[in-house]
C-alpha cells in the first residue's frame, strides 16, 4: 500500500503548500500513473510504444555524441 502525501499549510499560505504538493505529486510519478491506467493499452500497444521511446532514447544519445559540424 501506498503511503499518502501530506503538505502542511503554515500562516495561511494556501498557494504555496498547493505548489509544495503538487511538486510531491510530480516528483513521485503519481499523476503519470494515474493518467496510464485511466484507459487499458493492450500490451502489443505498450510494447510499440516502449519500443519506439528506446530508439528516441539512442537517436537522442548518438545525436549529443556527435562532434558539431564546423561552421567555416
Amino acid at each position: 500500500m501506498k503511503k499518502g502525501k501530506r503538505v502542511l499549510v503554515q500562516y495561511d499560505n494556501v498557494e504555496k503548500a498547493l505548489r509544495k504538493f503538487k511538486k510531491k505529486i510530480l516528483e513521485s510519478g503519481l499523476l503519470q500513473e494515474v493518467r496510464d491506467r485511466e484507459f487499458y493499452t493492450k500490451p502489443t500497444t505498450k510494447r510499440k510504444a516502449d519500443k519506439s521511446q528506446a530508439k528516441r532514447r539512442l537517436k537522442k544519445q548518438l545525436r549529443d555524441q556527435q562532434l558539431p559540424p564546423k561552421l567555416y
